[in-house]
């Protein structure tokens, strides 16, 4: 069944994200995954099936197996549901995961691997991507020497912005800052050579980190198509822009129209929501090698 919106009546909601329910359990929160997308900061009116559990499905795959960062992650529903939530049994299943409560701190963790995106658009204006140096004449989608961290702030509403590596310690402090930087680039390493085992390059994705019980642990998701860019390895070319399995697809739909980009957005036609909903199922079952 298609997820737009969940409520869970007895159950505090705390709040609506672009694409997560966010739940209050007491000792821990319920996150789940809903259906909606957005492009370009605006929530479309269209369900894209399965996608939330896409999201939910292999941010549990990364989590278990980049173990060496801690999580934030109890379990996932339905395998095991405290006895308020059976209820909701139905609606829940796959798309859920029940998690420590943290205090999410207050920047993005974005790791480069190549260039594409804004971050294409900042070296082709400035010949390096947020304050990072780069070599002359490399191409739309070239890997870069190394990969780079490159921090945004966590914006309410509209874009994020990027800020600089003082400004993400001034922010956060040096050691706090440093940690995730590490562990950002870290986990980005081990996720990309695992993907490219199977196929998959990770051109670039985005952390988010919180506090728990004074420790930092991973938060949100990890390397899903609605956090990373991926690109199949034997459709990559440099110097193209290459087809990918994340909401790029929609994009580039999006990009065909005459819309301002400012709510209210477009529905998408019957065929690209199909489209892009076996994009992410696609992006799961090549990464994990399961069935979904």
């Amino acid at each position: 069944m298609d997820v737009l919106s969940l409520d869970l009546p007895g159950i505090p909601k705390l709040r609506s994200g672009k694409v997560r329910e966010v739940f209050d359990l007491g000792d821990s929160l319920l996150l789940v995954a809903s259906d909606r997308i957005s492009a370009f900061d605006c929530v479309l009116p269209n369900a894209i099936p399965r996608k939330g559990e896409v999201l939910t499905r292999l941010s549990h795959f990364w989590f278990q197996k980049l173990y060496f960062v801690p999580n934030h992650l109890v379990d996932v529903a339905p395998g095991w549901l405290p006895e308020k939530l059976k209820p909701w049994e139905k609606e829940l299943a796959g798309r859920s995961m029940i998690v420590k409560k943290a205090s999410p701190l207050p920047v993005e963790c974005v790791v480069r691997g190549y260039l594409a995106g804004s971050g294409w658009a900042d070296y082709a204006a400035t010949g390096g991507i947020c304050g990072h140096a780069l070599p002359a004449g490399l191409r739309l989608a070239d890997q870069l020497p190394t990969p780079l961290f490159t921090p945004a702030t966590k914006a309410t509403s509209g874009h994020d912005e990027n800020i600089s590596w003082n400004e993400c310690r001034s922010l956060l402090g040096d050691d706090v800052a440093m940690r995730l930087r590490e562990w950002s680039i870290d986990l980005y390493e081990h996720g990309r050579a695992f993907a490219a085992q199977r196929g998959i390059l990770i051109a670039d994705t985005k952390f988010e980190f919180g506090i728990v019980d004074d420790e930092i642990v991973l938060i949100d998701e990890c390397m899903t198509p609605d956090s990373s860019r991926f690109w199949p390895a034997d459709a990559y070319a440099p110097g193209h822009n290459p087809p990918s399995f994340d909401k790029q697809y929609v994009r580039d739909y999006l990009e065909t129209l005459s819309w301002n980009k400012t709510p209210p957005a477009p529905e998408l036609p019957a065929g690209v929501v199909a489209r892009t909903s076996e994009k992410y199922i696609e992006a799961y079952t090549q990464l994990t090698g399961l069935r979904f």
